[in-house]
């Protein structure tokens, strides 16, 4: 497959105004990219923006839970940009607690975010991306999408969802001139974990915990995480690991599809407790 040239076009980002998204912006403008920026927090998105020089940049304020706003947004991407050829999905957040603890309301709520935001803003760019001669779309998923441990079934739930869209779109699309890839990062320093929600049911300071516990397993430099993406953006990658933990939890869901959790149970034991008191 002919590498994606990304300078001179647009690549539309969500998540743009924190973490690997803010990164990833600001590498592919370095590059030569025109941007359009979408996250719900104006504020972060403006401060981007102002970052970037010498290309073309928007941003768009957006709840990726709202339908309607997320396809108005993509009409005005696609008025303001007339050469889209990339999509990377970064928005996410996280939710603490075991099923118990978990309130429908809390889980629906992760899954509009992580899940059916990403697919409304693919099904509304599509046609934009399809009109380009080759276009990527990257999902940036979670390792969490390849191993589902206890604790984060709202998170791993979604995740997972977004890696089966991710494949069977795909699928649908293949032999067109849009390639679709996911991408499944272990441990990037973002703060998602310190930042994310957590069960109202739990002790706020139980979920600082296990999330401090959970951010001091994080290792993967953001701007680092962020170059990995773009390659795999450019050379339109199906499936590509960021971090050794990442590379290792693929391999042990693999050799050990129904028994991985014997082996991440210690690991995580102290990120995934949220129901002990604290002394």
């Amino acid at each position: 497959m002919k590498r994606l040239d990304l300078t001179g076009s647009t690549t539309v980002i969500t998540g743009a105004a924190h973490g690997i998204g803010a990164d990833i912006a600001r590498l592919l403008a370095a590059r030569g990219a025109h941007l359009a920026l979408i996250d719900h927090d104006g504020t972060g998105l403006a401060a981007i923006a102002a970052e970037l020089r010498g290309v073309r940049v928007t941003t768009h304020v957006v709840d990726l839970r709202d339908d309607d706003a997320v396809f108005a947004s993509a009409a005005a991407i696609t008025a303001e940009h007339p050469r889209i050829n990339a999509l990377i999905t970064c928005a996410g957040s996280s939710m603490l607690g075991n099923l118990e603890q978990l309130t429908m309301e809390e889980m629906r709520w992760l899954t509009d975010v992580n899940l059916w935001g990403t697919v409304s803003v693919t099904k509304a760019l599509l046609p934009a991306l399809s009109a380009a001669p080759a276009a990527h779309i990257t999902h940036v998923a979670s390792v969490y999408a390849l191993a589902a441990p206890a604790g984060r079934i709202p998170y791993s739930l979604s995740k997972f969802a977004v890696r089966a869209f991710s494949e069977a779109l795909r699928h649908e699309l293949e032999g067109s001139s849009v390639s679709v890839g996911a991408v499944y990062p272990a441990g990037v320093r973002t703060g998602i974990i310190l930042h994310g929600r957590y069960a109202a049911a739990i002790d706020p300071a139980v979920a600082a915990r296990a999330a401090a516990a959970q951010a001091a397993m994080y290792h993967t430099d953001p701007a680092d995480a962020a170059a990995r993406i773009v390659r795999a953006t450019e050379r339109r990658a199906a499936r590509t690991m960021v971090g050794r933990e990442a590379r290792l939890i693929d391999v042990l869901t693999r050799v050990a599809p129904s028994s991985y959790w014997r082996v991440m149970r210690r690991p995580l034991r102290a990120a995934i407790d949220t129901t002990t008191p604290l002394s």
